[in-house]
């Protein structure tokens, strides 16, 4: 039975083997109990309810989204979709019911309407506003440092629910979330997984049967959590949400995990790629072959699979890890750069210039020929020649330096391709 705990009020973070709170200020701010005992007892296993207060930092989340943030993302800053969705009564409404054309000198068609999302949230209908990673700085900013924390990708969504409504039904998330209460009061309530850690291609509508079932049941979790209440849940635990009383915005950042899943199909790729490369195993089954016949198979399936058990065996971890590195790269930003401040930066350098590491790079070296290095991250990449070596091993060590010990040119280089930012 997974039942709803709380966290104590008082708690402080302490350490994860060398982690301590300072070093993991986004989930420190989450969750009211030590790092190792949120990763022992709840991460992927149960949920976890913090209440205000209870955390290192108690003081609610206005700093990352509040009732003016929301009314400028809508009416002000130009979203189209899918940066909002709208549903009510359980289902999304079309795109169409909230979006209209940008006008004069903006060939879109597809803009939100804050005329049209006037009406619609006065008739009971939520808003959602999805990505806000990518387009609100403070949760931008937030999100990037619990992503850092916790080793796997963040994203953000915002739910704005009038009074006494619910937006979705009883579904299932396919990532972890963490519900972030900003204003109001939300009810939720919480059924075990029908079918627990599923995966990305395992949506809750493919057991659509079993979800209404099991939601029909006692409920491990009834609670309403109110402003700087945090809740955490694992993917596949069953959920839904109405408002209390007044207007209900919470903030779910959901954590795309990499699973043991991921990781067999890393392994089975590197596999299947150095099996590609066996002539006996590329060869062609014999003439006349019923491939629908299993005992005409017995021979050739015996083959195959001593060839890829052989190769899955002999699989370094270094390979697997390369082939995750990509996907990591490609799950997350790295800190927002200007392209005028970066240009401006470059041109007035000097040798008393900070240059540091651009935050959530990501980054990774690797030898040349020459002795020199190519750095690649999530801003861009560049070569380090053998002479500038020493020192950009130095700055890259400690992560920062100025641009005189650096030497220029190279600091130069690092700017203009997003590695590296003056100050």
């Amino acid at each position: 039975m997974v039942a709803l705990t709380v966290a104590p009020t008082a708690g402080l973070m302490a350490a994860q083997t060398a982690a301590s709170s300072p070093q993991t200020p986004a989930l420190a701010r989450l969750i009211g109990i030590d790092v190792e005992e949120f990763a022992r007892e709840y991460w992927g296993r149960q949920a976890l309810l913090t209440p205000a207060g209870a955390a290192t930092t108690g003081s609610g989340f206005a700093d990352l989204l509040d009732a003016d943030a929301v009314d400028e993302l809508v009416s002000e800053r130009g979203l189209r979709t899918p940066f909002l969705r709208v549903a009510r009564d359980g289902s999304t409404l079309a795109d169409a019911s909230f979006t209209a054309p940008g006008g004069v000198g903006a060939s879109i068609g597809d803009q939100v309407s804050d005329d049209q999302l006037v009406r619609l949230f006065a008739d009971g209908a939520t808003m959602v506003l999805q990505a806000l990673h990518r387009v609100w700085p403070p949760v931008l900013a937030f999100t990037q440092q619990l992503a850092a924390d916790l080793g796997h990708p963040v994203q953000a969504n915002a739910y704005v629910t009038p009074p006494q409504n619910q937006g979705f039904s009883n579904h299932y998330d396919v990532h972890d979330v963490f519900v972030l209460q900003v204003t109001g009061e939300k009810r939720w309530v919480i059924h075990a997984p029908v079918h627990a850690s599923p995966l990305r291609h395992q949506p809750w509508t493919d057991r659509r049967r079993s979800v209404e079932r099991r939601a029909a049941e006692t409920p491990l979790i009834d609670t309403v959590l109110r402003p700087g209440d945090v809740l955490y849940l694992p993917r596949g635990f069953l959920h839904a949400a109405t408002a209390l009383g007044g207007v209900s915005t919470h903030l779910t950042l959901g954590v795309h995990t990499w699973t043991r899943y991921g990781v067999a199909e890393q392994l089975i790729q590197h596999a299947l790629r150095t099996v590609a490369g066996d002539p006996e195993a590329r060869s062609s089954l014999p003439l006349g072959v019923d491939v629908a016949d299993p005992t005409a198979l017995v021979a050739e399936v015996e083959l195959v699979r001593e060839k890829l058990v052989d190769a899955l065996e002999n699989t370094e971890i270094d390979a697997v890890a390369a082939a995750f590195a990509p996907l990591a790269r490609a799950g997350q930003r790295a800190a927002p750069v200007g392209p005028l401040r970066q240009l401006r930066a470059a041109d007035e350098l000097t040798d008393d210039t900070p240059v540091t590491v651009r935050a959530h790079l990501a980054g990774t070296l690797h030898e040349r020929p020459d002795g020199g290095l190519t750095i690649s991250g999530r801003g861009g990449q560049t070569t380090v020649t053998a002479a500038e070596r020493e020192a950009f091993l130095d700055w890259w060590k400690i992560g920062s330096g100025t641009a005189g010990e650096l030497g220029i040119g190279l600091a130069r280089r690092l700017l203009l391709t997003g590695l590296a930012v003056a100050g």
